[in-house]
């Protein structure tokens, strides 16, 4: 599918509003990128939710379709939807020279800005110069989007050279966001779920449209392309929003029960299937056109297609037109004849030296489910149903790279146990064990999936998935580190917002805790995440934009008077008793890491067991 597809639909010739409107009688170019400007800066000063909403919904009002879907990427600090990506590859270092031009500065005293500030795009903001032009949206995101595609010998002068002379038809706010897109440091505290109320906000004043909009958003997983399908044909073409292939689809997640017995008494009779310590792919094929187009993506929905041709060779074999399927890879040893854990398997996600990693570390993918074949949908089939037919693809395939997932039908909480201690003791994590008549549900975690993982010390049967908030200054031994200890927080899908859950200090050794703060260094920023929610007693000496998810081990949830994850007005917040960190998931987006649903649900089965 062409990445720039949800840019060539027509334009709405609807006018909805006129705040912002430029003076140009193009459709496509109606909002001034300064209005856009002028937004994100009043969101980097409020931090109620409703309040953002309301902005960008404002925003979106006024804008046209194509300004619509542009908008929706630049809040998050994109060009393109996550699944395209965004690469403009020069480093913050690289755009010094540019400030102190710009500014009058030398080199050193912007470097100096830079380390008090956060970033250079507040250096800029200090800019004196007067904008040569007043661009719209349009004019900025094309120039953008040529500054991104600069490649080879003396690019890096070349990128630098064209932001120049954009940031001069800029004003100074305006080049402070673009400076801040361009080095992938936007962060404006909220996430997709935040823009999909804004556009129920725009619509109808309310977020009463929101279920409708992230079912189309769960289906075809671009926020540009809703927003702009929303503005040109309106909510009812949202409501029938259908799979494309090349587009993702959210994926589908599972709950988790502490026993086999709890989970037959939960859903009856089931099926059961393996559940691999590997990263979770969506595989896309398009073979209606000369050459077939076969996209890998990951969990978070990032397109890892340029790590895989080995999967791609043995996928093209299938006997299909049209696919989207989800599977799990993960590295084989052909030695032992065994798989390797989840932190071998991740070394496979790599840019470079990939056809000796394919030779070290072969892949092997368990496909588990199929949700797009041939033109049909199969999201509202069976599981059995989709099963069948995802059986029936395998026949002249190469099936020692490609296969379809074992699967065994359950009765009783004997059988689900037995079946359980049988896959463990073949090195795996446990069972997903499923309902027969389950449809699939993109985006949404329910019961029709449950997981069935093996226990270890403590009363948590289950690791967490958490994200780094911030670090504290190192003392005693850890003081050359610089890092002592670290502060993490969970999801609430709610409110788009982290809260915080456990301060964590062990579990990593000296070069772990070099590499951490490396990490996090990475991802600093000046102040609080608005999109952080965190008790002043437990404020960390450096905040990190939540980016970073990694894995943690507890022995058990308890009620905290101090953290905020489930926090209420009527009810404290939840705790992880004695947690220590285990490794790090970049297979997942910090969106996705344990939610405080979850967490609730967690604490919840600790008493029924």
């Amino acid at each position: 599918m062409d990445k720039q597809l949800c840019f060539d639909w027509g334009m709405s010739t609807k006018k909805r509003g006129s705040f912002g409107k430029s003076k140009s009688n193009n459709d496509e170019e109606r909002v001034k990128f300064l209005t856009v400007a002028q937004v994100f800066d009043q969101i980097e000063q409020v931090s109620g939710r409703l309040k953002i909403t309301k902005l960008l919904a404002d925003l979106f009002k006024s804008a046209t379709p194509s300004e619509a879907s542009i908008i929706s990427y630049l809040s998050l600090g994109q060009l393109h939807s996550p699944y395209i990506g965004t690469q403009f590859q020069m480093a913050e270092k690289n755009l010094i020279a540019v400030v102190a031009h710009l500014t009058k500065l030398s080199e050193k005293s912007v470097k100096q800005k830079v380390k008090k500030y956060g970033d250079v795009g507040s250096v800029l903001e200090e800019g004196g110069w007067k904008a040569k032009e007043q661009l719209t949206v349009m004019q900025v995101y094309k120039e953008l989007k040529t500054i991104e595609k600069m490649k080879g010998v003396g690019s890096q002068e070349s990128k630098a050279h064209a932001l120049e002379k954009l940031f001069l038809k800029l004003d100074p706010l305006s080049a402070k966001f673009v400076a801040r897109i361009v080095v992938g440091k936007l962060r404006l505290g909220f996430s997709d779920m935040t823009i999909i109320d804004a556009l129920s906000w725009m619509e109808v004043g309310d977020k009463s449209l929101r279920k409708i909009i992230e079912n189309a958003y769960n289906v075809c997983a671009d926020i540009g392309f809703i927003a702009k399908t929303l503005k040109k044909d309106g909510i009812k073409a949202i409501s029938k929003m259908k799979v494309q292939v090349g587009i993702p689809i959210r994926p589908a997640a599972a709950e988790r029960l502490p026993t086999a017995k709890a989970i037959i008494k939960k859903i009856g009779d089931c099926v059961a299937q393996p559940k691999l310590d590997g990263f979770r792919l969506q595989i896309h094929v398009n073979k209606t056109h000369q050459k077939p187009k076969i996209a890998f993506f990951s969990r978070n929905l990032v397109d890892m297609t340029y790590m895989f041709p080995d999967l791609a060779k043995a996928v093209s074999k299938l006997n299909v037109k049209e696919l989207i399927c989800e599977g799990e890879a993960i590295v084989y040893d052909q030695n032992t004849g065994s798989f390797l854990p989840f932190q071998e398997t991740v070394k496979r996600k790599r840019k470079h030296g990939i056809e000796k990693a394919i030779e070290q570390m072969p892949l092997r993918v368990f496909l588990f489910d199929l949700l797009y074949l041939d033109g049909h949908e199969y999201l509202s089939k069976t599981h059995l149903q989709r099963r069948k037919k995802l059986l029936s693809l395998f026949k002249k395939t190469d099936k020692d790279t490609v296969q379809v997932i074992d699967e065994k039908k359950i009765k009783t909480a004997q059988e689900l146990e037995d079946y359980f201690n049988e896959n463990i003791a073949a090195g795996l994590e446990g069972l997903v064990v499923k309902r027969e008549d389950s449809i699939y549900q993109p985006g949404k975690r329910n019961f029709n999936w449950i997981k069935l993982k093996r226990q270890e010390e403590g009363h948590l049967e289950d690791t967490i998935d958490c994200v780094i908030l911030g670090y504290y200054a190192g003392r005693g031994k850890r003081a050359r580190f610089g890092i002592g200890a670290f502060l993490v927080g969970v999801y609430n899908k709610k409110i788009d917002s982290f809260q915080t859950i456990a301060k964590i200090g062990t579990g990593l050794s000296d070069v772990q805790w070099k590499e951490l703060k490396k990490k996090c260094d990475s991802f600093k920023v000046s102040k609080k995440p608005s999109n952080v929610i965190c008790p002043k007693e437990l404020y960390p000496d450096l905040w990190i934009a939540p980016e970073i998810v990694c894995l943690i081990r507890a022995d058990e949830i308890t009620v905290s008077p101090l953290h905020t994850a489930g926090k209420t007005d009527k009810t404290s917040g939840l705790a992880l008793r004695f947690p220590r960190f285990m490794g790090y998931r970049p297979d997942k987006s910090p969106e996705q890491a344990t939610s405080v649903k979850e967490i609730k649900g967690l604490y919840k089965d600790q008493f029924a067991k």
